[in-house]
């Protein structure tokens, strides 16, 4: 556990017997900071500015609604107050209660479409990530659910795209495009993230001339195919880039700015990382489509419209950070 804070912030309010609307919904927002109840009415919080100001926001609403509230500094007077505060965080409980529903859930991946795959991901994430935000003294149980999570994920993962390659060692050789037009490209069906914005980024900035062929199986790939996002394919991961940024790599496409933010969404839906605003967006997108569209080839050209709006939202957005930074 980390180690305890020497000031600490406390809210003392008191509301309306009859304002039970209120009462709940304060309630819950002293639940959503994560504030430890001494007592009925007396929350207590680590102190820093982010907590004094949610605490404060807490207090004005008491106020509104005729209540009475103070947001007070304190501090522990012995050692063993000291000890006593940090203890009264633990989450180790709610970890425990998510590890549970994500063993529940994980039942119940094989019965789910993709779109509802995609979406009890999202809202298990959310879950997970409101729990971590009010983590402020982690231990063992935050150690032990990150993994759980990271196993959780690996396992939607393979449901939502089967046979997804393994990472492996090595540089990305730069290619000549010139050697790789008019090609027969190759890669797994029911296209997902990784596989359908790299056949976009082929047929939009290496090999205009294209043609596509969806695998029921790795194993499929005819030798005379170029294959990629799959084991042994001649583009597949490589360290931490997925494949579309290993086309991109080899290619010589990595100076593109709007295409480096297109690969860091991929990245993220694909394998995590740092979020990115744009990410969920298409991948509730692509979700829905694959429920739509059962032909790869018409859910290529659907969401290649989607990923040309995508780079020309990037472009744009890249154009005024650099015009921001030029001297004036």
């Amino acid at each position: 556990m980390s180690s305890p804070p020497a000031a600490w912030l406390l809210l003392i309010l008191s509301l309306p017997t009859q304002g039970a609307t209120a009462r709940m919904r304060i309630w819950r927002s002293l639940k959503a900071q994560g504030c430890a109840a001494l007592r009925d009415g007396a929350y207590l919080l680590p102190a820093s500015a982010e907590h004094q100001s949610a605490l404060r926001d807490l207090a004005d609403e008491c106020l509104r609604e005729g209540g009475s509230a103070w947001v007070m500094a304190a501090a522990p007077t012995t050692s063993a107050d000291a000890e006593a505060y940090p203890v009264l965080f633990d989450r180790s409980e709610d970890y425990a209660g998510l590890v549970t529903a994500w063993k529940q859930a994980g039942k119940t991946l094989a019965s789910l479409g993709v779109a509802e795959l995609a979406r009890l991901q999202k809202r298990l994430h959310r879950e997970y990530e409101a729990l971590r935000a009010i983590d402020f003294f982690p231990n063992e149980a935050s150690v032990e659910a990150e993994a759980a999570w990271s196993d959780f994920n690996q396992r939607l993962a393979r449901f939502l795209s089967p046979d997804e390659p393994q990472n492996t060692d090595g540089e990305v050789p730069r290619l000549d495009v010139g050697d790789y037009q008019g090609r027969l490209w190759a890669t797994r069906r029911r296209l997902w993230v990784d596989r359908v914005a790299s056949a976009w980024l082929i047929r939009r900035f290496i090999d205009r001339d294209a043609r596509f062929m969806w695998l029921a199986k790795p194993s499929d790939c005819p030798r005379k195919a170029l294959g990629f996002d799959f084991d042994g394919a001649h583009f597949t991961h490589v360290g931490d880039r997925v494949s579309f940024e290993v086309l991109m790599a080899s290619f010589g496409l990595e100076d593109d700015v709007a295409l480096v933010r297109l690969g860091a969404m991929v990245r993220v839906l694909d394998v995590g990382g740092e979020a990115v605003p744009e990410a969920s967006g298409f991948e509730a997108v692509l979700a829905g489509a694959r429920e739509r569209v059962a032909d790869d080839d018409a859910l290529l050209a659907e969401m290649s419209a989607v990923l040309d709006s995508l780079y020309v939202h990037f472009q744009r957005e890249g154009q005024r950070t650099k015009l921001k930074g030029a001297p004036k």
